[in-house]
């Protein structure tokens, strides 16, 4: 711990913003990283709280007090060892993670939580401009090879260690470029590319070989995405070409709305405008839809809806509305009774803020529309009660909607390269394997392991980066009779 007194001394320090009329004139990043100072005085308020409930409350067990300490004492290199010692990409998670640390924080019993996802940002970008974050190529090749079908946060992840540990890896990517959703569905102001191409430099320096535009499946796919260069392998030839496989793919089948309208031009699922968006941004090809001057609806309450809400904006929709079907959550959890857990509350993202009128407790009941395209949609108003929605009588209204972005979730990941590998999927489509035990991230197959959102669905990046690497621990263990790769 670094000042006894910090927490009693010292407010939250929260990032600065751009503010909203200047960031939605572009799709970079808008939050500024703290300076040294501002870093110095949001770690001292960590306390010495006897037992750290943010290192449970983090997927990857970051050892968050250390950092904090070292931070505070602006010994920021030794930070950053602490930091990757457990997360390979913490300028993802950064960035993006919802921060389960911060709920877990002690001061956050009575105060506002100390700032971890800030630290976490600052320490890494130290990090990257100081030149500190270099390859680190394994010493002795072990003659090992593995496959690993995906190339967001798990498959990187996975790679990097098995590549540390002295394995040859290749990572195979179905798209022009390697990332995965990090990429292809995040938006470029909440992740811009440059800080994935930056860590993707250390990987391949590491050796880690990329082949993309790539598709590892037993069918063709259809995505919609026309692209020529894009080649198959079956499934069954990385089993004969590699000593061990991991699936790392994500959950990319969407959840539908299977209502009256349905087929109407001017539907979407999230990933339809999110990943052109971010090809567009990337130098690809524009973006086939344009909210500009339209009236926007996104169902959907989550961080894709957000998403899709600050990229609305950002094309200048006349009005963006997010629908939500489960009730409204309150401002405020109980933290006596739901501390050191994730809480449901409200959360007003930086997309909201930007401009989006939000409702709770709708469902939509219906799509209409005018010359084969959407021209609204009609919802109607729930009464959630013990857990179960009920209609309300008379409550039926109509919204105007020129365009409809379904952004309910995920289901399960594509079942090709798991039905062309044989592999047993479990009640949900998802890879089946387990993760503790003799044959953990092990699917029935031989040598054929899972991680990630192929193996336990939609979930977070942070989730991913922790099944990446426990995956590969596994993967070499399995390789070499024994890991030292860290757990």
């Amino acid at each position: 711990m670094g000042k006894a007194t910090g927490f009693l001394e010292f407010e939250r320090v929260g990032e600065r913003y751009q503010p909203v009329k200047e960031r939605l004139g572009h799709y970079r990043e808008f939050v500024a990283v703290l300076d040294d100072a501002e870093a110095g005085r949001q770690a001292a308020r960590c306390m010495d709280c006897g037992i750290p409930f943010c290192n449970t409350g983090c997927p990857v067990h970051n050892v968050i007090p250390d950092f904090n300490d070292l931070v505070y004492r602006q010994d920021w290199r030794s930070a950053l060892t602490v930091l990757h010692g457990t997360n390979n990409f913490p300028e993802f998670t950064g960035r993006v993670c919802p921060a389960p640390c911060e709920a877990a924080c002690t001061l956050g019993i009575n105060a506002q939580p100390v700032g971890i996802k800030s630290l976490e940002r600052a320490i890494v970008e130290k990090g990257w401009s100081e030149g500190w974050i270099g390859p680190q190529p394994a010493a002795r090749a072990t003659g090992k090879k593995v496959a690993v079908v995906g190339s967001g946060p798990a498959g990187l992840a996975a790679a990097q260690q098995l590549a540390r540990a002295g394995h040859a890896v290749t990572v195979f990517e179905k798209n022009e470029q390697p990332g995965g959703l990090l990429r292809y569905g995040i938006p470029d102001f909440k992740l811009e590319q440059r800080v994935i191409d930056r860590r993707l430099g250390q990987l391949a320096a590491e050796g880690v070989q990329f082949q993309c535009n790539t598709l590892v499946s037993a069918e063709p796919l259809d995505d919609g995405i026309a692209n020529a260069a894009r080649r198959t392998v079956l499934p069954q030839t990385l089993l004969a070409d590699f000593d061990a496989v991991i699936l790392a793919g994500g959950a990319e089948v969407p959840r539908d709305l299977p209502v009256a309208g349905r087929e109407l031009d001017g539907i979407h699922f999230a990933l339809e405008l999110l990943i052109a968006q971010n090809r567009q941004v990337g130098g690809g090809d524009a973006n086939p839809i344009d909210a500009k001057g339209r009236h926007v609806v996104v169902i959907g309450g989550g961080d894709t809806g957000s998403d899709c809400v600050g990229t609305a904006n950002r094309h200048g929709a006349a009005s963006v509305t997010q629908l939500e079907l489960m009730a409204m959550p309150p401002e405020q959890e109980d933290k006596p009774l739901t501390w050191p857990y994730w809480p449901v509350k409200l959360r007003t993202s930086s997309s909201h803020e930007e401009g989006c009128e939000r409702d709770f407790a709708v469902m939509t009941k219906a799509f209409v529309g005018e010359d084969g395209r959407v021209t609204a949609l009609r919802a109607v108003r729930l009464d959630w009660r013990d857990g179960r929605p009920v209609e309300v009588p008379g409550s039926e209204f109509e919204l105007k909607a020129d365009l409809v972005f379904l952004a309910m979730g995920f289901t399960h990941p594509a079942a090709a390269v798991l039905s062309g590998l044989g592999v047993t999927r479990d009640a949900r489509g998802n890879a089946e394997a387990a993760t503790d035990g003799g044959r953990a991230y092990r699917t029935n197959v031989d040598k054929v392991f899972a991680a990630g959102d192929m193996r336990r669905g939609q979930s977070l990046v942070v989730w991913a980066i922790r099944e990446g690497r426990q995956c590969a621990r596994e993967v070499d263990a399995f390789l070499m009779g024994y890991s030292e790769l860290p757990r």
